[in-house]
């Protein structure tokens, strides 16, 4: 194992006084260490991120496409190196994490184009006597330092759904990073430092929750992103005063399948969805609501499909369902479900835990105050229940303090638009499960599923603010 990673800070990479592991989810080794940041670190960060401010908004949009166009060039070229860190310190399974990294290589892609067409907006101002002459231009303009926090589940996407908007806009981001993930996010640092943008665009630091809070607090940072546990979001924002913020949290997504859909495609999309990562994704599907008339058959083709899911070393690339987190993780999962089996439920698939590996467990008889139906599991746990209305399907979904995506599979159209009208989440699709997302696409939830939207686009317009030129074009003289 070579010496502690540093941590980038003003384009410089730099060594802190403490040092953290990381290690690999499924065999539990150290992985390698890196450097952590003291107070002082931190204050060298935010000024480094501030001092970048003036010449970020400066750049034309020409040099932020070119720069974010060679930072996907660079993910792309880097991109096996990538797919294999991910898989050693994320124990992402190494097909899923290949995924991953041709999606953070179009998030980039996507970028580099938004940052050539930040929109503005023609405003006639004449509207009453006297006002003749007036003319309003709306323009958006770079809101300044960005601070971003992620988590580990994705740990290179995700991060690159803040930094890429940011540079976009023409802001410089710091990213504190999730402590169990760091090594992604520095490498990502490494590609960004040769775009051959300003010194300080993008600030990459490890730290513990004390110099985090530093950062949250620090009003110099415009803006707060952060994606994460609901708990820990909602603490930061009643800590960041007047800052703008952005948090994408979990969920407990729910799925409806009616007698008319096609129960095969159903069944294979809920077991992709329920186990991928071990779940681990907030849109992970959680909670299937099934016809009655159709609960057996369709349970039996899900079985099947869960059955065929290969679960254990994520550097396989048959694995689907790899390791936990860590053990704490995989032993809290494990706690549920034997809570959920003592209050009634039943195991129809898995159910046991091996290391920090969870097979993937399919529950029936599941009542809505269970954990593993009323709360996040973040991990490979589906459940199974039956419905004889649509209503009330609808009624059992939206009983959930969450609300994030939710998947309807029918045929019926007027089924598909009644549940896009009720269902109360931040997106509805139909015949996909909850766990479809484009990079493109707004996306985030209602409730505590958090507040505002990430895709590069919509994360734009939380990134720039609003700005008016009011202009009295009287006529010229003579005229």
């Amino acid at each position: 194992m070579q010496g502690p990673r540093p941590f980038l800070v003003g384009g410089l990479w730099r060594h802190g006084e403490t040092v953290a592991p990381v290690n690999n989810p499924y065999t539990g080794q150290r992985l390698a260490e890196v450097s952590t940041a003291s107070s002082g670190d931190a204050e060298a960060a935010i000024q480094s991120t501030v001092d970048a401010a003036v010449e970020m908004a400066s750049l034309p949009s020409h040099t932020r496409y070119q720069a974010l166009q060679k930072i996907a060039g660079g993910l792309y070229a880097r991109r096996e190196e990538f797919a294999r860190l991910m898989t050693a310190e994320a124990g992402k399974p190494i097909a899923d994490a290949t995924r991953e990294v041709s999606r953070a290589v179009q998030t980039f892609t996507i970028a580099a184009e938004e940052a050539r067409r930040i929109p503005g907006e023609v405003i006639p101002l004449d509207w009453t006597p006297g006002t003749d002459s007036h003319l309003g231009i709306l323009r958006r303009v770079p809101i300044g330092p960005v601070l971003g926090i992620t988590p580990f589940n994705f740990p290179l996407n995700l991060v690159a759904h803040k930094v890429a908007p940011a540079l976009a806009a023409g802001n410089p981001i710091l990213i504190k990073p999730a402590p169990q993930t760091p090594l992604t996010a520095l490498l990502l640092g490494e590609v960004v430092l040769e775009s051959g943008l300003p010194p300080g665009a993008l600030n990459v630091l490890p730290c513990d929750n004390r110099v985090a809070e530093q950062l949250v607090v620090d009003p110099r940072f415009k803006l707060l992103s952060f994606t994460g546990s609901a708990a820990v979001g909602w603490m930061l924002k009643a800590k960041c005063g007047k800052k703008r913020v952005v948090l994408e949290l979990g969920g407990n997504a729910g799925v409806i399948v009616e007698p008319d859909a096609d129960l095969e495609v159903a069944a294979q999309r809920c077991a992709a969805g329920g186990f991928g990562y071990a779940g681990q994704t907030c849109i992970s599907v959680q909670r299937i609501l099934v016809h009655h008339s159709i609960a057996d058959l369709f349970t039996t083709k899900l079985l099947l499909q869960v059955a065929r899911l290969k679960a254990g070393d994520p550097s396989d690339q048959a694995t689907v369902v790899g390791p936990l987190i860590d053990s704490a993780a995989a032993h809290r999962v494990e706690a549920w479900i034997g809570e959920a089996v003592s209050q009634g439920a039943r195991v129809l698939l898995g159910g046991k835990r091996t290391g920090s590996v969870v097979e993937a467990t399919v529950l029936s008889h599941v009542t809505p105050t269970m954990k593993v139906s009323c709360q996040e599991v973040f991990g490979p746990v589906v459940t199974v229940t039956p419905y004889r209305h649509f209503d009330e399907a609808i009624t059992a979904l939206n009983q959930s303090d969450y609300g994030l995506q939710a998947g309807v599979f029918t045929q019926n159209v007027n089924a598909i638009f009644h549940a896009f009208r009720h269902l109360e989440v931040g997106a509805v699709l139909a015949n996909e499960i909850p766990t479809f997302r484009a990079d493109h696409m707004p996306y985030g939830g209602v409730k505590d599923s958090g507040i505002g939207r990430e895709g590069v686009q919509a994360a734009i317009e939380d990134m720039t603010e609003p700005r008016m030129l009011v202009l009295n074009l009287r006529p010229p003289a003579g005229a």
